[in-house]
């Protein structure tokens, strides 16, 4: 492989994913309502002329200065090394290549980039399963971006299905209304001290978690070394959004505060199935935050802007989230989770603890390097039980290269977790996708304990007075 002139260094987080310890992908999954026709040649000139332009890591491979630092460097990029056809049995039923595909992703999650060619690839799956008619896969390093900065990428190579001529429009953000100014001295000095006491508790608390402090072994995290080296299953579960809104509406929250309620009761729910004692547990989600300044997508061009406020890469923090105890085993009251997550939520966002973990990170790394704080990072993820991670698709149906597409998710792998939730919003509906360790949790029975929550909180909101 030839190298160009020319290095960039990459950011932090970047380093921090592609490290001795760590090596985190996202595996995007598209699922066509038409047969897909595996035709190479095409598959190489649209990467080549759609894919490739936007953005130089798709045609870059990290390489290290002399002082251990990560950069940038483009290379001459052999496409067809990065598009993968399975074979799999010829004339079987959809159902028996669900089995097929569901092995083959799995297959797909545990192996590692080589660090000699861009860290990207792409799997097509010609065969029907009982969900498309073929699928096309994405895998792609973590260190090359977010799930902002990716979702921004797949919207740049999709048009809409009904009308390509017209763009892809994504969900409306609507802000809570500000609070009023006439707030008393004695309520901002209030304020104030509650600021400061919730920066330096999440600071401390999230230093603690990350090194010390562990989540109880339960039904959810078995505390084994190397169990993102372990085949996983996926389970999708897909709920309306409009459904969402209307439980968002009667309790006066926002729409991820009831998708979090909703995760964490199924979540305790299956955990109390598998083990009663497990429902009191200590355990902790980190949900990630996207930490630019902005709602919504920009374009590619205004993401690589070098002063730009939605920059490109990995824009995100932890915040350490304790999942809510099911107090009551019998007839627990489902809204508890949604007001509980709500309220641990909107405390987390108003301190400035992300801001100072992330100050220590930067003093540990001028101090001790990248590694060490690969490690720090390691550890944030193995003593926490799941991480949860979300973002926003299009309303309208997408088509890739005249395919409509389905349906779509995404996973992230390289975890030290046993289970990984991540969702997107897609056509009116949330797919709410579990990435968990295979043999350890049961995936039908994770599904059938969310759809439970959901119906719970759904059936408890519609009983209760808008707020």
């Amino acid at each position: 492989m030839e190298l160009k002139e020319g290095l960039e260094p990459a950011s932090p987080n970047a380093q921090y994913f592609n490290s001795s310890v760590l090596s985190v992908s996202i595996i995007g999954v598209m699922q066509s309502e038409v047969p897909i026709e595996t035709n190479e040649a095409r598959t190489i000139s649209l990467l080549n002329d759609v894919f490739l332009p936007i953005n130089t890591r798709f045609s870059s491979i990290m390489v290290k200065d002399r002082k251990g630092e990560k950069q940038w460097k483009r290379v001459e990029v052999k496409l067809e090394e990065h598009v993968n056809i399975p074979i799999f049995p010829t004339g079987l039923l959809p159902t028996s290549y669900d089995e097929y595909l569901e092995d083959y992703i799995s297959n797909i999650a545990m192996e590692h980039f080589p660090q000699n060619k861009p860290l990207w690839e792409i799997h097509m799956v010609k065969y029907p399963t009982s969900n498309a008619a073929g699928t096309v896969i994405f895998k792609l390093h973590h260190a090359l971006g977010d799930g902002y900065s990716l979702m921004g990428a797949l919207l740049s190579c999709l048009q809409r299905a009904d009308n390509p001529s017209l763009p892809l429009t994504l969900p409306s953000h609507q802000r809570s209304d500000p609070e009023s100014g006439r707030e008393s001295v004695r309520g901002r000095v209030s304020q104030l001290c509650s600021f400061i006491f919730n920066s330096v508790s999440d600071f401390g608390w999230s230093m603690l978690k990350s090194t010390l402090v562990e989540d109880d072994r339960t039904p959810i995290r078995s505390g084994a070394e190397g169990v993102e080296y372990q085949p996983i299953m996926v389970s999708n579960m897909i709920f309306s959004m409009d459904s969402m809104k209307h439980i968002k509406a009667k309790l006066g929250v926002t729409v991820n505060d009831v998708i979090a309620g909703i995760i964490f009761l199924g979540t305790r729910l299956y955990m109390q199935e598998i083990n009663n004692k497990s429902a009191k547990s200590h355990s902790t989600a980190l949900v990630l935050l996207n930490t630019r300044t902005t709602s919504g997508y920009k374009s590619i061009e205004e993401m690589l802007k070098p002063n730009s406020k939605v920059q490109w890469g990995n824009q995100f923090a932890f915040l350490h989230v304790s999942m809510p105890e099911l107090k009551d085993h019998k007839s627990p009251n489902p809204l508890d989770f949604v007001l509980a997550a709500s309220k641990i939520i909107k405390k987390k966002k108003s301190s400035l603890g992300v801001y100072l973990t992330g100050r220590v990170l930067e003093i540990v790394k001028k101090l001790r390097g990248p590694e060490a704080v690969a490690r720090f990072v390691h550890g944030t993820l193995r003593n926490s039980s799941l991480t949860i991670s979300s973002v926003i698709g299009p309303v309208e149906q997408a088509s890739l290269d005249n395919h409509p597409i389905k349906g779509l998710y995404y996973l992230v792998l390289g975890v030290p977790q046993n289970l990984t939730i991540t969702m997107v919003s897609y056509m009116g509906n949330l797919r709410i996708s579990a990435a968990m360790e295979k043999g350890f949790m049961d995936p039908q029975r994770f599904k059938s304990c969310v759809e439970n929550a959901f119906e719970k909180i759904l059936k408890a909101a519609d009983d209760e007075i808008p707020i």
